[in-house]
C-alpha cells in the first residue's frame, strides 16, 4: 500500500508544483499535467480511470489508495494556500492530461466547434452538456479558453474524463469535417442564415463564436451554412453556452 505523507510546510515542492498547476496554462502545458479540486471530481477521475498523480486532503478526509499516486495530507491553512477556489473543498487531486491527437476520420455524427470561446465557466459548460447530450467530440479554435484551466474543470463536474475534446486550427478543422461528410453549421447571422429549426442535424457540427464577438471571418468562411436561433427582437445574442446548449439539443433529439 502506498503510504500516506504528511506536509506542513507551504514551501513544499508538490505545493509549490500545485500552485503553479492552478495559476498557469503554460506550466500547466509543459508538465502535461492539471489540477482538480473537490471529490465530486475525484469520484469522477476514479470512475473513467483518469491518470492520478497525487491526492491532497485535510483532515476527515478520504484518501483513496491509487496505483502511482501519491496520498498527501495537510492542515487546513495549507489546503486554503494552495486549492484555486476561494472556497476549497477539502481534496485536490493532480492529473495528467490526455492524449487527444486529431482523427483522420471523425466516426459520430454530432460535433461542436468553439471559435474563440474566453470563458473557463462556459467552456466548462458547453462540455458538460455535451456530454449530457451524447456530443461525440468538441474542437476548440482560436483563443479559447484553457481546457484545464481549474475554472473549466470544476465547470465540466468530470465530463472532462469522458469526452474527446481537440484543439486545433481552422484549416485542419475544414479538412476534417470535409474528409468526414460532415456539414459544418455556424451561429451567426449572415446572407444564407436559415432558421435553426428547419436544419437537419442527423450528421453536424455547429461553431459557436466568442461571446462578444461571435464567429470570426475566417471561421465563417468555412460553414456551409449560418444558421440562427429565433428569439425576442429585445435580444441580439444569447450567452455562448446557453446557445451551444440548445443546439446540443436539437442534435440529440
Amino acid at each position: 500500500m502506498i503510504q500516506e505523507e504528511k506536509i506542513t510546510s507551504r514551501a513544499n515542492p508538490l505545493l509549490r508544483h500545485i500552485r503553479k498547476l492552478a495559476s498557469s496554462g503554460a506550466y500547466r502545458r509543459k508538465n502535461g499535467e492539471f489540477l482538480c479540486d473537490g471529490r465530486k471530481l475525484l469520484h469522477e477521475a476514479l470512475q473513467w480511470n483518469a491518470a492520478v498523480t497525487a491526492v491532497v486532503a485535510v483532515e476527515g478526509e478520504e484518501i483513496p489508495v491509487i496505483e502511482g499516486a501519491r496520498r498527501v495530507r495537510v492542515p487546513e491553512d495549507v489546503m486554503r494556500s494552495i486549492a484555486p477556489s476561494e472556497t476549497p473543498q477539502g481534496v485536490l487531486l493532480v492529473c495528467r492530461m490526455a492524449e487527444q491527437t486529431l482523427p483522420v476520420h471523425l466516426e459520430g455524427s454530432h460535433y461542436i466547434v468553439l471559435d474563440g470561446v474566453q470563458d473557463p465557466g462556459n467552456l466548462g459548460t458547453i462540455l458538460r452538456t455535451a456530454d449530457a447530450f451524447d456530443c461525440d467530440g468538441l474542437f476548440l479554435v482560436g483563443d479559447c479558453a484553457d481546457l484545464y484551466n481549474p475554472k473549466t474543470v470544476r465547470a465540466t463536474m468530470g465530463a472532462l474524463f469522458r469526452r474527446p475534446v481537440w484543439r486545433c486550427e481552422a484549416a485542419a478543422l475544414h479538412a476534417l469535417l470535409k474528409a468526414s461528410h460532415l456539414p459544418l453549421y455556424g451561429a451567426a447571422l449572415r446572407q444564407d442564415t436559415i432558421d435553426a429549426r428547419s436544419v437537419d442535424y442527423s450528421r453536424a457540427a455547429v461553431a459557436i463564436g466568442s461571446e462578444g464577438r461571435g464567429l470570426s471571418d475566417a471561421m465563417l468562411a468555412l460553414c456551409d451554412c449560418t444558421v440562427r436561433l429565433p428569439m425576442s427582437q429585445r435580444c441580439e445574442s444569447l450567452n455562448a453556452a446557453v446557445a451551444a446548449s440548445v443546439f446540443l439539443w436539437e442534435m440529440y433529439r
